[in-house]
């Protein structure tokens, strides 16, 4: 195993004290202990493997030669980037069962065949050929983007490259919170706008055609989600969608 970043600071610490000098260090060996701190991704990689492999893949090979055949998943999931929320891990999806999409925000864009290709594509691909019954949008507590999206200014010049663009895809959110709850602190309005902006990218859904057309068939559902990581809790809330009958006078 390779060292870890306080160890590899330590003996480099350690090498300058008695040395004396930085530029008096033997190449060398600080060589070898960039090395020793390269590795360690490398092992965690290789050893996270070993064990799914031991522990998951060798001890379902019924589960696993079936998905070699091709997949078949119920259900399609938007969730956050965050490191904390892998939506495998909380809600427990089994390989196979889930196809899944992550970004910054689990924001879904509205229909947009040039700006947001890739995550058209994901959508149909999801609903056209892997025909799944259900997309759910999962919004998290404490989530950076949505903050970001709360913080920066809606017009004007950006600070960033790409991330204020993508968030404002929740703008609509963000102003039904300022005016629902503009009074309140701005740790409220965050976690206030966390599930509004699932409810922003569920509408955004019924922009793709193929999404609608699987509504108003029945064979497909749309559902919002929010982890609370802090509490340990999750709701669950569905979009219900029909046409209004024709009305002759």
């Amino acid at each position: 195993m390779g060292l870890s970043d306080d160890e590899a600071v330590s003996k480099l610490q350690k090498l300058v004290s008695d040395k004396g000098k930085p530029e008096q260090l033997a190449p060398a060996k600080v060589g070898q202990i960039a090395g020793e701190l390269e590795a360690e991704p490398v092992e965690r990689i290789k050893t996270g493997f070993i064990q799914f492999k031991t522990q998951k893949y060798d001890k379902n090979p019924a589960l696993y030669g079936e998905l070699a055949q091709g997949q078949s998943p119920k259900f399609m999931v938007f969730a956050c980037s965050d490191s904390r929320v892998c939506p495998s891990h909380v809600l427990h999806f089994q390989p196979g069962e889930a196809f899944v999409v992550r970004n910054i925000a689990n924001m879904v864009p509205a229909y947009d065949k040039t700006k947001y290709a890739g995550v058209g594509a994901a959508i149909e691909y999801a609903v056209l050929h892997l025909k799944v019954e259900n997309i759910v949008v999962i919004g998290h507590s404490a989530c950076g983007g949505i903050k970001g999206l709360m913080s920066f200014p809606d017009e004007g010049p950006t600070s960033t490259e790409f991330i204020e663009d993508w968030v404002k895809i929740g703008l609509p959110a963000k102003a039904k919170v300022k005016a629902e709850y503009g009074s309140a602190p701005f740790s409220d309005q965050c976690t206030y706008c966390e599930k509004e902006a699932v409810n922003v990218s569920l509408g955004n859904l019924l922009t793709y055609p193929f999404v609608r057309d699987g509504l108003l068939k029945k064979t497909l559902a749309l559902k919002g989600g929010y982890y609370d990581f802090i509490k340990g809790s999750f709701e669950l809330w569905g979009l219900e969608f029909s046409l209004s009958s024709s009305l002759s006078v």
